[in-house]
């Protein structure tokens, strides 16, 4: 097995690990993050009906709009937890279950994740 293979296979590992103990409810939703190599993504997920109640990317077309979009990737972590934040208020959502769906919590997506709560999510 190549070498990324083996991290891609370790990361599955130890999301199905953290999957386990987490569940997204309406009440309380489950918020995911994917970081790619140069992207980061988030979702608000209501796991019992299988919907996403917000999105927010890197990628989207009001995402320059943001404060704090350009630059390195951290930066762009922050913007992107700061527009999935102001996105889940807009959909009546205010507490959600972090998932960091087998990354460490650490760099980008404790960035993500501090932007978030700033930006006034509760978890």
């Amino acid at each position: 097995m190549n070498r990324h293979a083996t991290k891609t296979a370790r990361r599955t590992r130890r999301k199905a690990g953290v999957r386990k103990g987490i569940l997204g409810v309406p009440s309380r939703p489950r918020l995911t993050v994917y970081r790619s190599l140069d992207h980061m993504y988030a979702q608000v997920i209501d796991d019992l009906k299988g919907h996403t109640m917000a999105a927010a990317s890197s990628r989207d077309k009001d995402f320059k709009s943001v404060d704090g979009a350009t630059g390195d990737k951290t930066s762009v972590a922050k913007a992107v937890g700061q527009l999935i934040a102001n996105r889940a208020k807009k959909a009546g959502v205010s507490d959600v279950v972090f998932d960091r769906n087998g990354y460490r919590f650490h760099g980008r997506i404790k960035a993500l994740a501090d932007a978030a709560r700033e930006a006034g999510l509760k978890f």
